[in-house]
């Protein structure tokens, strides 16, 4: 595992820590453990069938995960609650089965519920308020936003959108509006809520989108959307992106295209995140796109039944230079329709998806089983690792989310237009599984920290303290080594099609670490500085110590302003 950075002297804390009898003390000398590296990751099955295909997945707080599915698929394998109103049908039965489940991490049950308009191929992001904002879909979906937490199900506010949002992504801005960009046809983007300063649901034309278009294939939906420090935008679109500033609704810059022109969107569907960002760099910002189709391979898969290889590079660029420029390295294996997903130790997995053709109806093939870690601060040629293989293919219409104990939740699977079981090479996947890192190797327990207790919200630039257990206590030795504990801040993806939207690390500026008792701990941390690092809501604090996770607590970040 790369070496934490050093964080700059301005940025420790002048906290007290309440224990007046508290030392600063290193933690204390581990026993050789061996290297993560030598742990190729672990896979458990959660569910043999959760009863409907995972194409939607969003951890919520209070540790559930709801995951759903288009809606006109036809019975789903799993009934709704007794009371719950059935769906009616057009000619046949009613649907009386549920599209959408609610699984408790904690207790491993699953809880129906019902779904009124149809998500296929929608977007989303989590709220500061902790419910799930959920946007457009087909047909009587198009133009729905709908709500969801634990307590209420789904709620349901027609005609909430201004135009049809199909394929779309989802971006919360730091004001906590979220910008709602793209989709089918629609070379635009609008904000929910409605910008107060502008007619109701008015609509920007983003030209971008027009330009990156192409015939027959599109190739540029479901865009990559990060937030970058500043507030601006970054938007990647076929093999190109463009900065822009949504308040004042203009273009900044153009950045170079990807070299090799693959492009990386739907339906070729690569994957992107934003690297984590880190305290002594609070301006510096990169973004990592990996995978995808050659351009033609669609209509190729399509009219001929011609599965060309995937694309097997990342490219990697700091849209925050002065001079951005990208910088290409190649995975271990091609994949298509991967799943990118941040991990609280900084380093990436790729997991999921093809080796051949691109997303969509029967259009993939040669599963990548193989997850891949990608190690950002690693050097150029050692940065990636191919992990344990699954035994289940998660082809088109599959997901993948941290969760918060640290495992990765793999759910879906379903190339077909309905439910598939037999006779097909892939058939629809209704199972959830759990993929164990690396750092979640058992060797690694006596590192492992134990959060036990982190402030329930906090606000931006504001000094807090994190209280932890490393159980696997030395007393006495050397000095352990500078900057062996960190602090990660997770924001949790709604991920969906290849791309986990609004997932986000931030590192946070740690200062002195105080021993309160054997084995016992209390870090000064420094919340993120501005919304732009890290916008109002949720996140998942991980205590990482020598470069093992805890699981993580509950954080939420306040956002300006009157409270919400």
């Amino acid at each position: 595992m790369p070496k934490p950075r050093p964080f700059l002297p301005h940025i420790l804390l002048s906290l007290i820590i309440a224990n007046a009898g508290a030392d600063d003390v290193p933690l204390p000398p581990q026993e050789p453990t061996p290297a993560a590296a030598s742990f190729p990751g672990e896979w458990q099955l959660l569910h043999a069938s959760i009863g409907v295909s995972a194409m939607h997945m969003q951890l919520l707080p209070g540790d559930f995960v709801l995951m759903f599915d288009r809606t006109d698929t036809g019975p789903s394998n799993i009934s709704l609650p007794a009371l719950a109103p059935c769906a009616a049908a057009a000619d046949g039965p009613a649907d009386c089965t549920a599209h959408s489940v609610l699984l408790d991490l904690r207790s491993n049950v699953l809880h129906p519920y019902p779904l009124a308009t149809n998500p296929w191929c929608s977007s989303g992001a989590l709220l500061p308020n902790g419910t799930l904002l959920q946007t457009g879909g087909f047909s009587n979906g198009d133009r729905v936003a709908r709500l969801f937490s634990p307590a209420t199900g789904w709620v349901e506010l027609p005609s909430a959108l201004a135009a049809r949002r199909w394929y779309a992504t989802d971006m919360i801005l730091p004001d906590g509006r979220v910008l709602v960009l793209g989709g089918r046809r629609q070379f635009n983007f609008e904000f929910f809520p409605h910008d107060a300063a502008a007619p109701a649901a008015a609509l920007t034309f983003f030209p971008f989108l027009d330009e990156t278009t192409e015939l027959d294939t599109e190739d540029n939906l479901y865009p990559f959307l990060h937030l970058l420090p500043d507030g601006t935008v970054f938007v990647f679109a076929n093999d190109r992106a463009v900065v822009f500033d949504p308040y004042n609704r203009a273009p900044l810059r153009r950045l170079p295209a990807v070299p090799g022109g693959v492009p990386r969107n739907y339906p070729s569907s690569g994957s992107s995140v934003l690297l984590p960002l880190r305290p002594d760099a609070p301006a510096h910002a990169e973004v990592l796109v990996c995978g995808g189709a050659p351009r033609g391979a669609y209509r190729l898969a399509l009219r001929n039944g011609t599965f060309v290889p995937a694309d097997r590079t990342c490219a990697r660029i700091a849209p925050t230079d002065m001079d951005p420029a990208w910088a290409v390295e190649e995975m271990p294996m091609a994949r298509v329709m991967g799943d990118m997903v941040l991990l609280p130790t900084g380093d990436v997995l790729i997991v999921n998806g093809a080796a051949a053709g691109t997303a969509g109806w029967e259009l993939g093939r040669e599963p990548v089983t193989r997850p891949v870690l990608y190690r950002p601060d690693a050097q150029l040629g050692a940065r990636f690792e191919a992990l344990a293989p699954s035994a289940t293919p998660r082809m088109y219409h599959s997901s993948a989310a941290l969760d918060t104990y640290g495992r990765v939740l793999v759910g879906g699977s379903n190339p077909h237009v309905g439910y598939v079981f037999t006779n097909v090479t892939y058939p629809t996947e209704l199972s959830l599984e759990a993929f164990l890192p690396p750092y979640m190797d058992a060797r690694l327990d006596g590192a492992r920290p134990r959060v036990m207790a982190a402030p329930a919200e906090v606000g931006y630039g504001e000094a807090s303290a994190v209280r932890f257990e490393v159980p696997g206590h030395v007393a006495g030795g050397a000095e352990a080594a500078a900057g062996e504990v960190r602090v990660a801040a997770v924001a949790p993806a709604f991920a969906t099609h290849s791309f986990g939207m609004n997932q986000r690390v931030v590192e946070l500026a740690v200062g002195r670490v105080a021993q309160l008792d054997v084995g016992v701990y209390e870090a000064e941390v420094a919340a993120p500085p501005t919304p732009g690092v890290a916008p109002p809501g949720y996140y998942l604090w991980f205590v990482v110590h020598a470069g093992v996770p805890s699981s993580a607590a509950w954080v939420r970040m306040r956002p300006l302003g009157p409270a919400t």
